[in-house]
């Protein structure tokens, strides 16, 4: 089979042949359609996280079920499925015993803790395996096994009612899909940003408000608004999460799910005065995928999508890291 494969950290893709894998007994082998690039992916791709080489990156894999172990039961051959981030857990550790999954002590990760989906076949745990509605096309459902779980999953799990002032900081491949869920949970939805050409974009995923941050001050526009219940920061610019946690509304939550780089700066009085909180949210389990996907269903929810051949992994991955696509960057198999 074909495959792009970092041989070590730092190097660039190879397209190379590699055997067929064979699914264990409690894996499932799947002959993959499409599979998203994610910033994530520089994890393998520099050595940011402990990886054994060479490796196959991807968990935002969307394909047909070839095959499955012995000890397989729910799933079986040409069903259509997913793997995302949260690639298998032990059931073992006190996180599992609880049902925790998604802090899973011994918690594996598609494409780092095995050959993840820039190729043409992949073996995957039976528990990390998500079911994809039909209405789904491969090459949109795959973005939405991350940058989709990851604001879906955050959004729903505040737990506020309809109405609810809700910002979200960023219009980017996590922001541009928070805007759309935010607006179909029924939310007054507020898109920041400091790009004016994204104003009629987000308007046209369903935000009420447009703030450009550099252009105005996005606390004080939030205050002016009524204050926000929520604001989710899905851009990974430390600054920019900070200039926005005094547009909290009393008892509002600065929720973090774009992982940057440097500290974000709050002031102890600003979440005091106003019982307001600081956040973060880590993605989802297999079953949350399958609700993020079924309500992207629903909903008509999408990822705006470049997409690229197996063969062009690094020419795709580049795209992505530079933040030069609009917005997320699939790539695409041809077996």
């Amino acid at each position: 089979m074909k495959a792009a494969q970092i041989s070590e950290a730092g190097g660039d893709f190879e397209i190379v042949e590699k055997e067929q894998p064979t699914p264990n007994k409690n894996e499932v082998l799947i002959n993959i359609e499409a599979c998203g690039i994610c910033h994530s992916d520089a994890f393998v791709k520099e050595g940011m996280f402990p990886v054994e080489y060479p490796r196959v990156p991807g968990h935002e894999v969307i394909g047909i079920i070839e095959s499955v172990g012995d000890q397989v039961t729910k799933w079986s051959k040409g069903q259509r499925v997913g793997v995302g981030w949260h690639g298998g857990h032990c059931f073992t550790c006190e996180a599992c015993r609880r049902g925790d999954f998604i802090h899973c002590e011994n918690a594996q990760i598609a494409g780092i803790s095995y050959d993840g989906g820039y190729a043409e076949y992949m073996t995957a745990p039976k528990e990390a395996v998500v079911a994809v509605p039909k209405s789904l096309k491969s090459e949109e459902a795959a973005p939405l096994l991350c940058a989709g779980i990851t604001t879906f999953n955050a959004l729903r799990n505040a737990e506020l009612p309809a109405g609810s002032l809700v910002a979200i900081q960023g219009i980017g491949g996590l922001g541009h899909l928070g805007v759309q869920y935010a607006h179909h949970m029924g939310y007054e939805t507020v898109a920041i940003s400091g790009s004016p050409d994204k104003e009629k974009l987000a308007s046209d995923l369903g935000a009420h408000h447009f703030i450009n941050y550099k252009q105005e001050d996005p606390a004080e526009t939030l205050q002016e608004l009524g204050g926000a219940d929520l604001v989710l920061a899905t851009a990974p610019n430390s600054k920019a999460i900070s200039s926005v946690v005094k547009g909290l509304d009393t008892n509002g939550t600065l929720l973090v799910v774009g992982a940057a780089g440097n500290p974000i700066e709050v002031e102890p009085m600003d979440l005091i005065a106003g019982t307001r909180t600081v956040s973060g949210w880590p993605s989802g389990t297999p079953v949350d995928s399958e609700d993020t996907l079924v309500f992207s269903s629903l909903f008509d929810t999408k990822p705006m999508i470049e997409t690229f051949p197996l063969e062009q992994a690094g020419e795709a991955y580049d795209r992505m890291i530079n933040n030069e696509a609009r917005f997320r960057v699939v790539l695409t198999m041809d077996s």
